[in-house]
């Protein structure tokens, strides 16, 4: 007997998926998180030879509401390797009552989505409510994504951008409407120098932030880096901030920057503050006053991408979209 199977490419996952819509679901994906109503192995990825790249698969399982799970395959490659997305993969869901598989998703567009509502979320409650400027380290997918998302949850006045290759920031500056003064800054310092929120999204392995030229009451979603040896801000900016995560497990095991600051005896696993949904739900405190410096370190974990993918899928079968196949 043959199953059905719903095939949702990006440009439909993007239409079902505004970034008001994507923000809401992800509050009670990132609860359920930290009250562990879901299974969520730590990603693991199989290196290539000769440079070739990673693949990588992130298994998850949402208990709460409609039960749900679901795996993402993602490859990541060098950019001189690229043919498309930084993140080219799929993501599969399943109806996790008898695991039939109900839909594959584009994987970059699920990826870049979401991540940037959890990052808005983050900033909604950790960030000053009157947050005006904001900075964006990077220029890429990510870049684009996190704009529109942020500007959902605080209305920022101007945006500062930074790209290590100009060009590239110029042209996500052609497809920005936001209605805000858009400025392009020579070099991270002079961008994050008046940022009441910084966004690093870029793939440096060493860092390019740093806590020194932090101004109190910044917050700062760290985005970019997913792996331990790979960190986009310096120690300093770890000792400074109360740091919260979006997942303890996957932070002591893949957050560079953490690690980092941990292995050179500066910090312990008692400077991770909570998970973001402990804030969400009311069980930790965020932001406490006006002056401190609060950091969201995230990596990505696979029921964010469960819950997206099972909320587009109920919409592209009440509007018929995509298309049909079957296993």
């Amino acid at each position: 007997m043959s199953t059905p199977l719903r095939i949702v490419d990006g440009a439909t996952v993007r239409r079902l998926a505004s970034p008001e819509k994507l923000i809401g679901w992800m509050r009670p994906a990132m609860i359920s998180t930290s009250r562990r109503a879901v299974e969520l192995p730590l990603r693991r990825g199989m290196v290539l030879p000769g440079g070739l790249g990673v693949i990588g698969m992130m298994p998850g399982y949402v208990g709460e509401e409609t039960a749900s799970a679901g795996v993402k395959l993602v490859s990541l490659v060098p950019p001189e390797r690229r043919r498309g997305s930084s993140h080219l993969g799929l993501m599969v869901l399943y109806d996790a009552d008898g695991l039939v598989p109900q839909a594959i998703l584009c994987g970059a567009t699920v990826t870049a989505l979401r991540t940037a509502a959890v990052s808005a979320l983050a900033t909604s409650v950790l960030a000053r409510p009157e947050a005006s400027v904001l900075a964006i380290l990077g220029a890429g997918e990510q870049a684009a994504a996190h704009i529109p998302a942020l500007m959902a949850v605080r209305p920022f006045k101007k945006i500062v951008i930074w790209a290590r290759r100009p060009e590239q920031a110029e042209a996500l500056v052609a497809t920005l409407h936001a209605p805000a003064e858009i400025v392009i800054a020579p070099s991270v310092q002079q961008a994050v120098a008046s940022a009441d929120v910084i966004c690093t999204l870029t793939s440096a392995r060493e860092p390019i932030l740093q806590g020194e030229w932090l101004a109190p009451g910044t917050h700062i979603n760290l985005v970019g880096s997913s792996s331990a040896d790979a960190r986009e801000a310096d120690d300093a900016l770890v000792q400074r901030s109360r740091f919260f995560v979006d997942y303890i497990p996957s932070t002591l095991d893949q957050a560079g920057e953490f690690l980092h600051a941990k292995n050179a005896g500066l910090v312990d696993d008692a400077h991770i503050v909570a998970e973001l949904g402990a804030v969400l739900d009311g069980s930790a405190d965020g932001r406490r006053n006006p002056q401190e410096i609060t950091v969201y370190k995230s990596l990505g974990i696979a029921a964010q991408d469960v819950v997206t993918a099972r909320q587009v899928f109920r919409a592209a079968c009440d509007e018929n979209l995509g298309v049909m196949a079957s296993v």
